[in-house]
């Protein structure tokens, strides 16, 4: 649950700030894939989802349900299969669809895995036309993303990839499936990813995981089951970093900050929030030292010794 959002909204600091998310294998599984459902409807309306998925029943299903519902944001799901390039692949669709992907599973490595078995075993395969996130937002009024999800079955640095000019430009958070173990033919692996996005100056914060155990085991440890096989990776594009100097505005700090406190990461958040009241001198566009204050004062231990922060006398002179 987020920290500073709810105040920061009913501050007013959020009343012109947008936010984009581009979410690339929007189907939605659960509540977590519903965007516009969670904190992030605090930007609402202007908060702009755009979702992509190779699967043109989900992403029907999911407009008509958007419409059902009367959304109060802009959401759109775009039946597309995001790759590195614009042309044809083979889509590889298995036993569960949502384990389809543009590589071939790696059906003898799989079988090992008890989780894994069955789920991923091929059902068919289509050639499927291709395109990029980069020739998407070409086409459209949104020339930016500030936050993408990525999670595409091993095909995402190629997403990735295709998003050049888009990352170039913006991004500043990227929540991305990874894989630690060859799930499907060829593909890339976290380190592969984790190199793509260090080269563009984002920072590792968090990982989820996932480990399976052997499927010819009948035992496994509580504190090791299985190897680790994928997950998912939180990347921030750290604009307090000299490297990220150039896209270091105001606006954009705020929208980090935000999205840092719907992650959990009050610390970062905070942090971002004290940087942008220092440095536009108390501002009141950009002034959150009464925020950062009123947060602190409900924290048990804290309440008390506040006056003797080194943090609270940085404020001081803004409040």
């Amino acid at each position: 649950m987020a920290t500073f959002l709810k105040s920061l909204k009913n501050g007013g600091y959020l009343d012109d700030l947008s936010m984009t998310i581009a979410q690339v294998g929007s189907r939605k599984l659960s509540e977590k894939d519903d965007y516009g459902s969670q904190e992030w409807h605090v930007f609402a309306p202007n908060l702009k989802i755009y979702g992509f998925d190779a699967d043109v029943d989900a992403c029907e299903a999911a407009n008509a349900d958007l419409e059902a519902r009367g959304i109060d944001w802009f959401e759109q799901h775009i039946p597309l299969t995001l790759s590195d390039r614009v042309g044809e692949a083979t889509l590889y669709v298995t036993k569960d669809p949502m384990c389809s992907s543009l590589y071939r599973p790696n059906v003898n490595y799989l079988g090992r895995f008890a989780e894994l078995a069955g789920a991923m075993d091929l059902d068919f395969s289509i050639e499927v036309e291709t395109t990029t996130l980069d020739e998407f937002f070409l086409s459209t009024k949104a020339s930016e993303v500030d936050f993408l999800h990525i999670d595409v079955q091993g095909a995402d640095l190629n997403v990735l990839q295709g998003a050049t000019g888009l990352l170039s430009r913006s991004g500043l958070g990227i929540l991305i499936e990874v894989c630690f173990a060859p799930l499907y033919l060829n593909q890339p692996l976290f380190a592969d990813v984790d190199n793509y996005l260090r080269d563009r100056n984002f920072t590792l914060f968090h990982f989820w995981i996932k480990q399976c155990a052997r499927k010819i085991s009948p035992i496994y440890s509580i504190h090791r089951p299985g190897q680790l096989t994928y997950g998912d990776a939180l990347y921030f594009r750290d604009l307090l970093e000299d490297r990220n100097v150039d896209l270091q505005k105001n606006e954009r700090l705020l929208k980090l900050a935000c999205i840092a406190d719907i992650f959990d990461f009050i610390d970062y958040s905070l942090e971002i929030l004290t940087f942008l009241t220092i440095a536009n001198d108390g501002n009141s566009k950009y002034n959150f030292a009464q925020i950062i204050i009123n947060t602190l004062v409900q924290v048990k231990g804290i309440e008390d010794s506040l006056d003797s922060l080194p943090l609270f006398k940085q404020l001081q002179k803004y409040l």
